[in-house]
């Protein structure tokens, strides 16, 4: 099976740190599994116009594959003005909407506050849903305190959570495949 990370921030290095956590969870919980990050600010992606894939850039039809031929997927994204960034959504729009049918698709979110939150619940999951994916019980909210000088997050609890969530997406994804 294929993990891929997608970090939807475009400056700074907390969102794809936390996403990154969450493959290497998923890692060392079944090291059968394939993992890579996409990074959205090593990339460009145009805007969607409208057209069919093939008329856009390669980095943009080059992502938007990797996302369609991955098995599952973990989306990180800083909370902007209480939504995703432009860069994810812009990503999502892309997207065919049958694209995360039968995929698990986790969540894993970066704030300032904690008064961001429910972003995810109420911003980033009905798209995931729309999208047809399937979207764990569980998902990470990571404040910029929990991180340490050096961007790596220091809060045990937050740790445990990017475990369970990992676990949790395993799982579901295996049993999805019928395995």
């Amino acid at each position: 099976m294929k993990l891929v990370g997608v970090s939807g921030s475009l400056i700074g290095s907390k969102t794809p740190k936390a996403v990154y956590e969450v493959l290497m969870a998923a890692k060392s919980a079944d090291p059968t599994i394939e993992i890579e990050l996409v990074d959205l600010k090593e990339y460009e992606v145009e805007f969607v116009n409208g057209t069919p894939l093939s008329y856009y850039n390669d980095d943009t039809i080059k992502v938007v594959n990797t996302i369609q031929n991955a098995d599952f997927l973990i989306f990180g994204t800083p909370i902007y003005q209480a939504s995703i960034t432009g860069a994810l959504k812009n990503l999502f729009d892309h997207l065919p909407i049958d694209a995360f049918k039968s995929k698990v698709t986790g969540m894993i979110t970066t704030g300032g506050t904690d008064k961001h939150f429910l972003v995810t619940e109420y911003h980033l999951k009905p798209i995931l849903s729309y999208l047809k994916g399937v979207v764990p019980v569980g998902n990470v909210f990571v404040q910029n305190d929990d991180f340490n000088e050096e961007n790596e997050i220091k809060n045990a609890e937050v740790i445990g959570r990017i475990n369970k969530l990992a676990e949790e997406m395993i799982l579901l994804q295996k049993a999805l495949n019928g395995k």
